[in-house]
């Protein structure tokens, strides 16, 4: 298994072989470019010189605010979001002994446990959640029982709706287009009450 997220080979190569990369870039998959953001995990890797969940969160809060801002830079908002990658990494560390697959392998867990350890997460709401636990399943091996309905919509087969769906350029396309569609679907909803 591969994951085809970014459009760069080694920060794809880092998501699928580290879980807290993973993790930290579903975190910041907001208000940036999904590519932006996943790619940010390996940002922060190379400028921290490690993605140790432990040693992120001990980080010099400035000093880490300061790799975000480093020019081409991790977020769009590189105080607020380094000091959420900070909290995440303090719970990863303090919950799960710094292993973050533990959230969706520690005793065989299933969906619907996977969905409630993701929403105890520093930054991850129902939706973020959700769209993770839906990317554990459709790519990255995690076969709960229960995880497509505690991740629905998002873990629907053959949809277009988030990161989860990504799996090439063509999919990152339609991905991008329903995203498009509900944005706008949402404004003309907004516009006439």
């Amino acid at each position: 298994m591969t994951l085809h997220i970014t459009g760069d080979d080694e920060a794809d190569r880092l998501l699928t072989d580290d879980p807290l990369a993973l993790l930290i870039g579903m975190l910041l998959d907001q208000q940036v470019a999904m590519e932006t953001a996943f790619a940010g995990p390996l940002k922060i890797a190379e400028r921290a010189g490690t993605l140790d969940a432990a040693a992120l969160a001990s980080f010099d809060p400035e000093a880490f605010a300061g790799l975000f801002s480093a020019t081409p830079a991790v977020h769009r908002f590189p105080g607020s979001m380094a000091a959420r990658v900070q909290a995440l990494c303090a719970a990863v560390g303090q919950d799960w002994d710094g292993d973050a697959s533990a959230i969706w392998t520690r005793d065989a867990p299933d969906g619907a446990t996977v969905l409630k350890r993701l929403k105890a997460l520093p930054g991850f709401g129902e939706q973020k959640a959700k769209i993770f636990l839906a990317l554990l399943g459709k790519q990255y091996g995690f076969a709960g029982e229960g995880w497509r309905e505690a991740s629905a919509p998002y873990g629907e087969d053959g949809s277009f709706r988030s990161v989860a769906d990504i799996v090439s350029p063509e999919s990152l396309t339609k991905v991008r287009e329903h995203k498009r569609a509900m944005k706008a679907a949402a404004k003309s909803g907004a516009g006439g009450a």
